[in-house]
């Protein structure tokens, strides 16, 4: 069994990785960015069986066009991801089983708490592959299981040893905020519902966005993706939370799409709040050549992370429930990965986006 990071090693950059395991060739999510378009190197990889997402997010499906290079294998993720996909190729896609086979390989997911549908995957079984994708704790929306032993394991290291947990980051966000109003722009299908429901609690009157809207109908309809004790919140927010457009008056706590308001309904309000003098607090990566790291490095909005990644409590249980004989920290520069490997000396680590066991 081999692994090798196309994309998504040593870098906060595009998912895509490459397992061969029983005859098999799998890519294991094909990403675009964070940061100006960035797209994983598919030259010379050869023949592809079949692609398996993790979950819908752009630095994990924003170049599946590049698969009609790979003799266009069949794409498999899950319902939720399906139903909420933009790009053809992902709607039209096959089921990620929870428990079953794609290509005689055994395949096994599970919740990973980062957005609708957002899985980790075990391939092969417990001497196979753990790939985490992206995984979170703490959500008030998205369920996370415990992760299965695994012989190898890809593991989301995008925040390195974050110290800071999520109820801290809620706590810093509240009071940064105060009596508003405040525009937060958020992936619309990720934390944009968790923020609008911590918001909504401390009485803050919300305001979201079409798209951020149409994100929780959709999980309320798929409950079993949802917390046991989501559903009720999250209906209530549907029917409290006021409208938001393009031309609304900015008032409020403003939940807009786009997480860089360099998209979505975020790339119109941005420039609004600034001229207007309202607050914009971004809450995840900033990405190069996007208005954010421009307007936070100015001091025209601030930046405040709200943990969508493991912070180091929980990268610490990741690996002590799945632990692999050999793993690679995803999506962390050098710096964070060496953080890595430093915190948690007992485990073994690539050291060149490569596994083999």
């Amino acid at each position: 069994m081999r692994l090798r990071a196309l994309s998504g090693f040593d870098a906060k950059g595009p998912a895509c990785f490459l397992l061969e395991i029983g005859g098999r060739r799998l890519l294991l999510d094909l990403g675009e960015g964070p940061d100006a378009g960035r797209r994983p190197d598919l030259g010379g990889i050869g023949r592809v069986d079949a692609v398996l997402i993790s979950h819908g997010h752009a630095d994990h499906v924003g170049a599946l066009d590049m698969l009609a290079g790979l003799g266009d294998p069949p794409i498999h993720a899950t319902e939720p991801v399906r139903a909420l996909g933009t790009d053809a190729r992902l709607s039209g896609a096959r089921d990620l089983p929870a428990q079953g086979e794609i290509l005689g390989i055994q395949i096994e997911s599970g919740p990973s708490g980062h957005a609708p549908g957002g899985v980790w995957m075990r391939i092969g079984g417990a001497a196979g592959l753990l790939y985490s994708g992206d995984l979170a704790s703490g959500s008030q929306v998205f369920p996370a299981a415990p992760l299965p032993k695994a012989r190898a394991a890809v593991l989301d290291c995008s925040y390195g040893i974050e110290p800071q947990g999520l109820d801290a980051q809620r706590q810093a966000l509240l009071a940064a905020i105060g009596q508003g109003p405040c525009l937060l722009p958020a992936p619309p299908a990720g934390r944009g519902l968790d923020l609008a429901l911590a918001c909504a609690a401390a009485g803050h009157a919300v305001r979201m966005c079409p798209r951020i809207r149409e994100v929780a109908r959709a999980l309320l309809e798929r409950s079993d993706w949802l917390l046991p004790d989501a559903a009720d919140p999250l209906q209530r927010l549907l029917q409290t939370a006021e409208p938001l457009a393009a031309g609304s008056t900015l008032s409020g706590v403003m939940i807009a799409a786009g997480a860089n308001c360099g998209s979505g309904l975020s790339r119109t309000l941005g420039p609004r709040a600034l001229r207007e003098g309202v607050q914009i607090v971004f809450t995840g990566h900033l990405a190069q050549e996007a208005p954010s790291a421009g307007w936070v490095a100015e001091g025209r909005a601030r930046h405040l992370r709200w943990n969508v990644h493991p912070d180091r409590e929980t990268l610490s249980a990741m690996l002590a429930q799945a632990q692999p004989e050999v793993a690679l920290a995803a999506f962390a520069p050098p710096r964070r990965r060496a953080e890595v490997e430093a915190a948690f000396p007992g485990s073994r680590w690539t050291q060149d986006g490569a596994l083999e066991w």
